[in-house]
């Protein structure tokens, strides 16, 4: 069975950008690097990536496009100029999309918030792993948008990382 896995950072105030998508300041230059939250080992273990039209631009705008080789999928009304070889769009509902991953083992779910509202509202997001930083951005990009369905979770991991983040991960309640 495929594992709709997330893997993300926030803030402790549930932000996972600043209002114009940014996380250059906070994230990637003010938190701990990705390996202290085991990112190596769990992108080693993916099969393919699931992203939103946002998360797909805020990554594009980053520079280097890095995931080389990797499938990824982009969830989206509109075409992608100049996607990156394995960079695929995906228009129509989501239960279809998702459908389509069912052959892989792991599927990254990175984002953004409107995509993990839509994977919760169809009861496929399995597993989230969150790094979260000591930061309070008090505005932003949410993780959990209004109008994200109830899901219960059960935590299985909670370690603390360097400069005070915490690593944490959940399962959905079968």
């Amino acid at each position: 069975m495929t594992v709709f896995h997330c893997h993300i950072a926030t803030s402790l105030d549930g932000r996972i950008a600043r209002p114009d998508g940014s996380v250059q300041d906070w994230l990637v230059e003010g938190g701990p690097p990705p390996e202290a939250f085991g990112f190596d080992a769990f992108y080693k273990s993916v099969d393919a990536i699931l992203m939103g039209r946002g998360t797909y631009e805020a990554v594009r705008g980053m520079g280097e496009w890095p995931y080389p080789g990797q499938r990824v999928f982009v969830v989206t009304s509109r075409p992608l100029p100049d996607a990156p070889p394995g960079v695929e769009a995906r228009q129509g509902d989501l239960p279809a999309v998702v459908a389509e991953l069912e052959s892989c083992a792991r599927v990254w779910v990175e984002g953004g918030g409107q995509l993990l509202r839509g994977m919760i509202a169809i009861g496929r997001l399995d597993r989230l792993e969150m790094a979260v930083l000591p930061i309070i951005l008090g505005d932003g990009i949410p993780l959990f948008p209004p109008g994200t369905p109830e899901l219960r979770l059960k935590l299985v991991q909670c370690t603390t990382v360097a400069s005070g983040s915490l690593h944490l991960v959940y399962e959905r309640n079968a």
